[in-house]
């Protein structure tokens, strides 16, 4: 297993720079999300670690070796995409073996060492079949188990759950991370999903046209965001006046309403202007009064009171909730 280290990575298309003087430093065993929307860089860095790609400028490291200009052959890393890229000629065995085949492990110790990989995703018993005969979790799984079969430094995961439905991909995350602790393998995940990296990762690395935003862990990212775009991105983000005249960020679930002129006298006086119901809770979107009609949105369990559309409310939140943004 192998830490992995970037310093100042460039990587240029032309007067556009994808990646720009990105530095990151991922301890040996943990987990990384690189996280950001379309074209603010995150593959191509990804490109990059994999030796897919070469840097404009800056170094990788990779257990401590300089791999700026390895091949991708010699970083030694696992790989997987969305698109699982299995060979579809071959049988789920025969998929997991290629790996090896290619380091000459064959024989005995190979079926050995692939059937394990098979047991570890949970697909034991299928392994003489096709992926053509597979549901999409199960051949992201076959995915997974040629990516660690030949024992990796690192593992970088490229949106490996996205072309999945909803419900399979929150139980392949929990299973992702369970595989990962088992490992210990160093583990980079590059994804545009916020709950999946927040639910995954022992820290957040947020990209914006290329440019490192805030590196954190996820409650600190989520409730202490480093700028507007990262607060904005994380989830639903209320900004809201606070002392000298700066612009603080309060989360939806930090957010209080309570009865117009009710118990405690404190708030804002405000107007539900719609409910959604969400299952475990229900979001509102109100209008504050006196504030030029600003908007906020809280979000509460579905149990108790429930607001509806049109109802007067107030609107209150402690002020060690509202953290300053640029």
């Amino acid at each position: 297993m192998s830490d992995i280290r970037l310093e100042g990575v460039t990587k240029k298309y032309g007067a556009v720079a994808a990646a720009d003087g990105v530095d990151l430093s991922v301890a040996q065993g943990e987990f990384v999300t690189i996280l950001g929307p379309s074209g603010s860089g995150k593959t191509t860095l990804l490109s990059l670690i994999a030796g897919l790609n070469r840097p404009t400028a800056g170094r990788i490291f990779i257990g401590g070796r300089d791999v700026t200009q390895a091949t991708a052959q010699e970083r030694n890393i696992g790989l997987v995409f969305q698109s699982y890229a299995l060979f579809p000629h071959m049988t789920v065995l025969e998929n997991v073996l290629f790996p090896l085949s290619v380091r000459k492990v064959t024989g005995a110790e190979a079926r050995s060492r692939a059937l394990e990989a098979l047991k570890l995703v949970r697909l034991e018993g299928l392994q003489d079949r096709r992926p053509s005969q597979l549901s999409g979790g199960q051949q992201q799984r076959v995915a997974l188990a040629r990516a660690v079969v030949f024992k990796p430094d690192i593992l970088l995961l490229d949106e490996p759950l996205g072309a999945l439905d909803r419900k399979l991909r929150e139980e392949l995350q929990v299973e992702l991370k369970q595989l990962q602790r088992t490992l210990g393998v160093t583990t980079l995940l590059v994804t545009h999903d916020q709950e999946e990296a927040l639910s995954l990762s022992d820290r957040i690395m947020v990209l914006n046209h290329g440019k490192t935003q805030q590196v954190a862990a996820p409650t600190e990212a989520y409730l202490r965001p480093a700028n507007r775009f990262v607060a904005e991105f994380l989830g639903i983000a209320n900004f809201v006046g606070i002392d000298g005249g700066r612009t603080g960020v309060v989360r939806p679930e930090r957010v209080r309403l309570g009865e117009d002129g009710g118990s405690g006298g404190g708030g804002t006086p405000a107007r539900v202007v719609e409910a959604i119901y969400l299952g475990q809770m229900v979001r509102y979107h109100v209008a504050l009064e006196g504030e030029g009609s600003a908007a906020m949105v809280a979000a509460a369990p579905f149990v108790g009171r429930a607001w509806q559309p049109g109802e007067r409310v107030t609107v209150s939140w402690d002020a060690a909730d509202a953290w300053p943004v640029n």
